[in-house]
């Protein structure tokens, strides 16, 4: 396993300290002035429990695309999920782990010949379909690999549909589908469907389910026998949201619809992993002060243009390719009761680099900072140094709790941690030789549950088991 930079290390800190006290002691230095992240291990691994909590019969493969860090990764890993891979080099991430292929699904129905080549090269042999070319692709390169039919099912509201181009209609495109790969001898072992990224309809579930149901039973008149239930993704992630409708909804469908025990049932969440898990700070560079006529009163008001150091072209990219809805909140805490109408822009010198169009705000000061939560999906792996301006950093975090819950479990180690509660640990990322002694919890520990207050008692090995 390689071993981390120093700056890339999860950085353990007391379990007095959270992601603002750690954001606040960064800015305080007076050494930061580029955009930064912080992110929290801890939120993946009690996102995870939630996960399971909800719904143990679903077993998640992690979406990549949605944020390929590889302490993301790696944490993940550790926790037991599968992957859900979109190409070669998604693949080669995952696999680089050390982890085995088969918890990997290859799940875009339209892969270039090349990327089938090299599933078939590295062993990863189940994959999606939703087109005859596809399936004709698949013969002439991978005859052996597993497919799952993709159908679609869309949500009525979602973040970002996507049923416009991927999946094939369920009741007329589907049986045709069968019946060619059936002809060319193709293994189709399943069903998969995407509701919508980010979905706000849980009863679409049960219709995606009911519909997957009646597509496993037309397989078994071609004389196929499907083994495998993919849910695909929609699960929302940002905090002060739950699965917990679409628990529901999923798991009284599978009781309905898939009461046999061995149909395995897995899930490709994303933004439900690491939107909340990372939390982005930026500085106010530069400001812009507009007298504006007041419609009501005739009197002149000042509006404020603030300019920060991350843009539509960086991480906020997010506005545009995931329709995010972005809130900023001032770092430093205000005792008067007086806001402006305000703007935020990012750094480059494009105009359409606006990242909010009106917001309420005090008045601001050079150098001050604003801080944007839920920005852990679909925001890092899109982001450019359009213009110069560079990618923020991240720094990792994590609590002593999760620390011993995670750093003996493959493929994380101790060498992906620093341990020491020290501002200059974040600042510079250089002093990892630090001196603080803790007194460590003893086993089982415990780890608060978000959304529900519940406490968790687990022991560090019965969390995932052992891992081969």
């Amino acid at each position: 396993m390689k071993l981390h930079d120093i700056d890339d290390r999860v950085h353990v800190l007391d379990t007095q300290t959270d992601v603002w006290s750690v954001i606040r002691e960064i800015t305080g230095s007076g050494l930061q002035e580029d955009a930064f992240y912080v992110c929290d291990i801890g939120d993946i691994v009690r996102k995870h429990k939630i996960w399971t909590s909800y719904m143990p019969r679903v077993k998640p493969h992690y979406a990549v695309k949605c944020n390929d860090s590889l302490t993301v990764l790696e944490v993940l890993a550790a926790l037991g999920t599968g992957f859900d891979c979109a190409s070669k080099t998604e693949i080669n991430k995952v696999l680089s782990l050390g982890i085995e292929p088969e918890r990997i699904i290859f799940a875009n129905p339209a892969k270039p010949a090349s990327h089938i080549r090299h599933a078939f090269a590295t062993g990863v042999d189940l994959m999606t379909f939703d087109n005859e070319v596809e399936l004709h692709k698949v013969k002439e390169i991978f005859p052996e690999a597993r497919m799952v039919i993709r159908i679609r099912c869309d949500a009525t509201v979602a973040q970002c549909p996507l049923g416009m181009k991927f999946g094939c209609n369920p009741h007329t495109e589907a049986p045709h589908l069968l019946n060619v790969a059936r002809s060319l001898g193709i293994n189709v072992v399943g069903v998969s469907f995407h509701v919508g990224s980010g979905c706000k309809d849980p009863p679409v579930f049960r219709k995606a389910i009911f519909t997957a149901r009646q597509i496993f039973d037309y397989a078994a008149t071609l004389g196929y026998n499907f083994n495998l239930l993919d849910l695909g993704g929609g699960y929302p992630g940002d905090h002060g949201t739950s699965i917990e409708k679409i628990a529901e909804t999923i798991n009284l469908a599978l009781d309905d619809f898939f009461p046999d025990p061995m149909i395995n049932v897995i899930a490709e969440p994303g933004r439900f992993y690491v939107s909340s898990a990372y939390t982005l700070a930026c500085s106010v560079h530069s400001i812009r002060a507009v007298n504006v006529e007041d419609p009501v009163t005739g009197h002149n008001t000042v509006n404020y243009m603030y300019y920060i150091n991350d843009g539509v072209y960086g991480s906020f990219n997010c506005i545009l390719y995931d329709h995010q809805k972005i809130i900023a909140q001032p770092l430093k805490k205000t005792t008067g009761n007086k806001f402006y109408c305000s703007s935020i822009w990012g750094p480059t010198c494009d105009a359409l680099d606006q990242v909010i169009d009106q917001i309420l705000l005090p008045e601001m000061k050079l150098g001050d900072w604003l801080v944007f939560e839920n920005m852990g999906a679909y925001t890092l792996p899109v982001a450019s140094p359009f213009n110069g301006f560079p990618i923020p950093k991240v720094h990792v975090i994590a609590d002593e709790n999760i620390w011993m819950l995670l750093k003996d479990i493959f493929p994380l180690s101790e060498s992906h941690f620093v341990i020491g509660n020290t501002p200059a640990n974040l600042r510079l990322g250089l002093d990892i030789n630090s001196t603080d002694t803790w007194s460590l919890p003893a086993l089982p520990i415990t780890i608060p549950v978000c959304g529900n207050g519940g406490i968790i008692e687990e022991h560090v090995l019965e969390f995932v088991g052992p891992i081969e």
